[in-house]
């Protein structure tokens, strides 16, 4: 029970007297009295049970060891037992000196000699023993997170510290255990259950390292540390710690990184920045819960946290720079380029080339890749207006719309703008939006599609054959061409040339009456196989690389002349 360290009563801090002498009783009232709420007690029994009764609000106990029904020190033992009378400061009362070190053992505060000394000594005692008391509660407030009883960051630095001053030998271990998808328990089931699991995660922990020398922490809200000896079990400890959390409405996972035999040369907080670093690698991941640091793991980690820093800088400078992959149209007897897909490249002026892979998922986690798609849609809109002028005729491009910026309620403003800025036809520019998309919050996604059509736009349901849509929704869905996705279309031709797939959703696309676009084709065979089905488009390395605008360029002179 958590006692306040403001205990008034009547205005007043509230002390006990424990002792079965009367005169002694009122004696000690009268001289406390004027700055005390006094209570009394004769015998050890009854100061026990005012002491139940008082415990968040008395400030002070002044014990006599020589009592009746319950002695002093077995009094003074029950209450340092029990943690709602734990730290309540004890002032023994007594002339034995051999039962004033035995009672300071015990865990009194204090002692007062018998006969009493003056009263202004008395007095000084007693407000000394309460300060400090209440200074030790101010301290463990702060030192203890109040909901499970861990050290706070602050002092479970400090006790590392401590440990390894006294430990400069021993191999030890910084863990960081993070609860999988806390945000989503706290909006399936608030905050009185997530402060359950909280405790039951907590509670496992030190359950699970009781044995052994080792310092706990709850560092932010689902993230705990641990600081202890080496060792190799942790996938049975997570496993464990997940299964003690009894009682619960759903199944909690927890994950871990693990920094192993740390380097003791770091700072203490970089150490836990490496075993953080290792738990976040395995954040989405469902079939692995425990990850241990290695170097690879930091460098890639400080390569992200680089490329996020000069990525403003990047785009003020143009460093991004647009490839296009040609997309030819094959139902005539001669392939034509009629359009292309619009790629980013990331050219580093000291890193070089950058792969999109290694910035593209990394800006799509933290919000950037709507900055840099719109970098991507205005230049494609460019060159559809340079190309127009300089070729006579317009050639569509395909633009990527990530699943987020479907939310963005200026979507369709910002299409617009970019349309009537570089004077382009809405027809000209393709969104590719993934099949995924549609399926989560399809009502939302479709509306939004829809939006975009009706101002013109022209719709390209990308990756389809990933696995997530039904036949159903497919014939509900606003799009204007299916695009197969690569892995379809490779795995297709790698399973004994069996296409029949590819052939169902191609007259399905005709029953819909839009076109299939096949990306990926890299040979003559899945070329030709794909024209006999009735595929309208093709993209990939058969026909061309994605390419510089330059020599884009150069492949769309060649198809007009």
């Amino acid at each position: 029970m958590k006692r306040s360290t403001d205990n008034y009563v009547d205005g007043k801090r509230q002390i006990l007297v424990a002792d079965d002498e009367f005169i002694n009783r009122e004696m000690l009232e009268n001289i406390l009295c004027d700055d005390y709420n006094v209570l009394k007690a004769e015998d050890g029994e009854m100061a026990y049970d005012l002491i139940k009764q008082n415990c968040n609000t008395l400030s002070l106990i002044l014990l006599d060891l020589m009592m009746p029904k319950l002695s002093g020190l077995d009094l003074l033992s029950r209450l340092k037992e029990d943690p709602d009378s734990r730290s309540i400061p004890v002032i023994v009362l007594t002339s034995d000196q051999e039962s004033e070190v035995e009672s300071l053992r015990k865990g009194a505060a204090d002692f007062i000699p018998k006969p009493y000394p003056e009263p202004d000594v008395i007095k000084a005692r007693i407000s000394r023993s309460i300060e400090l008391a209440e200074d030790r509660q101010i301290i463990s407030a702060t030192e203890r997170d109040e909901l499970t009883g861990l050290f706070t960051s602050e002092y479970f630095y400090r006790y590392v510290d401590q440990f390894d001053k006294f430990h400069p030998a021993s191999d030890m271990d910084a863990v960081c255990v993070d609860v999988n998808h806390f945000h989503i328990l706290s909006e399936r089931f608030g905050m009185s259950k997530v402060s359950e699991i909280l405790r039951s995660v907590a509670d496992s922990l030190r359950n699970v390292f009781s044995s052994s020398n080792c310092v706990l922490c709850r560092m932010t809200a689902d993230t705990f540390l641990v600081y202890c000896h080496h060792r190799d079990d942790y996938s049975n400890i997570i496993e464990k710690i997940s299964s003690g959390c009894v009682g619960m409405s759903t199944t909690i996972k927890l994950r871990a990184g693990v920094y192993a035999s740390c380097d003791k040369k770091l700072d203490i907080h970089s150490r836990f920045i490496r075993a953080k670093i290792a738990a976040d690698k395995i954040r989405n991941n469902y079939s692995t819960f425990v990850s241990t640091f290695d170097e690879a793991l930091l460098k890639e980690e400080l390569f992200s946290e680089q490329l996020v820093d000069e990525f403003p800088k990047a785009l003020e400078e143009k460093q991004f720079k647009v490839f296009f992959q040609p997309k030819y149209d094959i139902r005539g007897d001669k392939p034509v380029l009629s359009s292309a897909e619009a790629l980013v490249r990331w050219f580093h002026p000291t890193l070089g080339m950058i792969s999109p892979g290694a910035f593209i998922p990394l800006f799509e986690g933290n919000g950037l890749i709507a900055q840099l798609d719109e970098y991507v849609w205005r230049r494609s809109a460019e060159k559809i207006t340079e190309w127009k002028e300089r070729f006579g005729r317009p050639v569509p491009v395909s633009v990527n719309l990530s699943r987020a910026e479907m939310y963005d309620p200026e979507l369709v403003n910002t299409f617009e703008k970019i349309v009537k800025d570089t004077s382009i036809s809405p027809k000209d520019l393709y969104l590719e939006i993934t099949e995924s998309a549609y399926v989560r919050d399809s009502s939302q996604i479709v509306d939004r599609v829809s939006q975009l059509r009706e101002h013109g736009f022209f719709i390209e349901m990308d990756d389809f054959g990933s696995g997530y849509s039904s036949l159903n929704m497919i014939s509900e869905l606003p799009i204007d061409a299916l695009k197969l996705d690569m892995k379809f279309i490779r795995n297709a031709f790698e399973k004994q040339n069996d296409t029949r797939m590819i052939s169902i959703v191609i007259d399905i696309a005709e029953y819909l009456g839009v076109p299939v676009i096949a990306e990926g084709v890299e040979t003559e065979e899945q070329y030709l196989a794909l024209k006999k089905l009735g595929c309208a488009i093709i993209q990939g390395y058969y026909f061309s690389k994605p390419l510089p605008a330059e020599e884009f360029e150069k492949k769309l002179q060649e198809s007009i002349s």
